[in-house]
């Protein structure tokens, strides 16, 4: 074999990591992503060489604009990592900007009623199964799978739900019966916050509130997903079901290497923040 057969081979090894990620799931396995928080094209290629299964785009609480992600899928293109957006409201035309982008998967947050279920459902699926446009001449561009862009976007792009609301919580069942639904992840934080526990975790009313959620999501077999910062929370979540996970941001890998490096030496950090995944 030649160096050009050679790297080929290589290049078409690293896109069928891609083209796994649902098959991981089907197969009971998990994934993990890194919350990409900034526009920075070498950490989101970094993050994507470094064993994550996806990068988790924010788009809802970051200043990551559309321009900037379609860079991340350019830079990206060919690198083991899919590239997911959450978009900052559950919309159509949300939706189909970040798919034109060529992205994997849309994260839609706070899917509190089944009407919202179904629009995230039906954004990500071309007619006639759902009401996404045919403008996808970028996102073709940079698609794994060579040939029909249409049928293999319909076939492998994870729709995710994000319930996150107390709202929510009398209308889970429906959301999970929807139809197109791939995940449904649940916002730990929001969910507190929603609940009045101001973004305590590990309390009665917020684990009889993800108890009730799993259960539909079992009910209706949807994949479920959970916020995870640490492999112990992986393997804790994993017990109970849980598949797709939103990992640390790239901030945040900063702050735990630098932890790692620094802590033998004595050197504490100025301040040490609160948050859980940056």
């Amino acid at each position: 074999m030649g160096p050009m057969e050679n790297e080929k081979q290589k290049v078409e090894g690293r896109d069928q990591n891609k083209n796994s990620l649902r098959a991981r799931l089907d197969a009971g396995e998990f994934i993990v992503g890194l919350t990409i928080t900034s526009s920075n094209l070498e950490a989101a290629v970094l993050g994507a060489k470094l064993g994550f299964h996806f990068l988790w785009v924010e788009m809802e609480h970051s200043p990551v604009s559309l321009e900037a992600l379609r860079g991340i899928v350019l830079a990206t293109r060919g690198l083991p990592a899919s590239v997911f957006a959450r978009v900052p409201v559950a919309a159509l035309w949300t939706a189909k900007r970040v798919l034109d982008q060529g992205v994997s998967g849309v994260i839609f947050p706070f899917v509190s009623d089944p009407e919202l279920a179904r629009t995230a459902a039906l954004s990500c699926r071309y007619p006639p199964a759902g009401l996404r446009g045919s403008g996808a001449g970028l996102a073709a561009s940079t698609w794994f799978e060579a040939g029909n862009y249409y049928d293999s976007a319909d076939a492998h792009i994870l729709t995710i739900c994000v319930i996150e609301e107390e709202r929510a919580l009398a209308n889970v069942d429906a959301i999970a019966a929807t139809p197109g639904i791939d995940v449904i992840f649940i916002g730990t934080s929001d969910l507190s916050f929603s609940l009045g526990l101001r973004g305590r975790q590990n309390e009665p009313k917020l684990n009889q509130a993800i108890d009730a959620i799993v259960a539909a999501a079992r009910r209706h077999h949807k994949f479920l997903g959970r916020p995870a910062c640490s492999a112990e929370e992986v393997l804790r979540y994993r017990e109970q079901g849980f598949q797709v996970f939103q990992s640390v941001t790239e901030l945040g890998l900063i702050r735990l290497g630098a932890k790692e490096l620094l802590q033998p030496l004595g050197i504490e950090p100025s301040s040490t923040g609160e948050s859980m995944l940056y």
